[in-house]
């Protein structure tokens, strides 16, 4: 039995995907975000982090959601969720999960959180507008990766799209969001018609409609 630590559109929703996708038996526990759960006495004795997500399993507590994704992934290769040992997609794999994580996610926490990147409130507004240029950015790039393929990969689903998905989802609000790009928007309709896609965001209170 996996324990996730979760809140709903946060970090922890490409975990949730991922759980669900492979039938895996798991417990959500929600952290109360708005309460700033994270940061209890409890919850720092998991993460000391005090982010989300963490995953709790057979005593052991994991924190950081790529981290997460690829030991379920080895955990349950059966899944397919990452190419085997010695494939040439393997490498490609670990390449696009930092992507997404150093570059696209790093560049959106900067756009939603920009009072932690300025000591001058006037700038701030300056802040989101780099920000978004910058995340347009690293979409264009992830479009051009989709052009010709059903997934980031190639031909076959991984952990790496369901953490794109994630990412996608929180971008919507930027100037030039994800269905801005060809390829992109058309990639992303498919997945939200993928039927763990669409648990998974019932579960979460996620408005697929954009997508759609």
């Amino acid at each position: 039995m996996y324990q996730l630590y979760y809140y709903p559109n946060n970090a922890s929703l490409a975990p949730h995907l991922l759980l669900h996708h492979m039938g895996l038996e798991y417990e959500l526990v929600l952290v109360d975000k708005k309460a700033n759960s994270q940061k209890s006495p409890e919850y720092l004795k998991l993460n000391p982090a005090g982010r989300i997500p963490t995953l709790v399993n057979n005593g052991m507590a994991l924190f950081e959601s790529p981290a997460i994704c690829i030991h379920l992934c080895e955990r349950h290769p059966e899944h397919g969720l990452i190419p085997e040992l010695g494939s040439q997609l393997r490498p490609l794999f670990f390449q696009w999960l930092t992507y997404l994580n150093n570059t696209l996610q790093a560049e959106l926490m900067v756009r939603y959180y920009p009072h932690r990147h300025t000591n001058d409130e006037s700038t701030i507004p300056n802040v989101i507008a780099a920000q978004d240029e910058r995340i347009a950015d690293a979409l264009a790039v992830i479009d051009n990766q989709l052009a010709g393929n059903t997934y980031l990969l190639g031909d076959n689903l991984t952990a790496c799209d369901f953490f794109l998905f994630m990412l996608a989802e929180w971008s919507l609000p930027i100037k030039k969001s994800p269905l801005h790009f060809v390829h992109l928007a058309a990639y992303l309709k498919r997945l939200s018609q993928h039927p763990t896609i669409q648990s998974v965001s019932a579960l979460e209170d996620i408005d697929l409609t954009p997508f759609q």
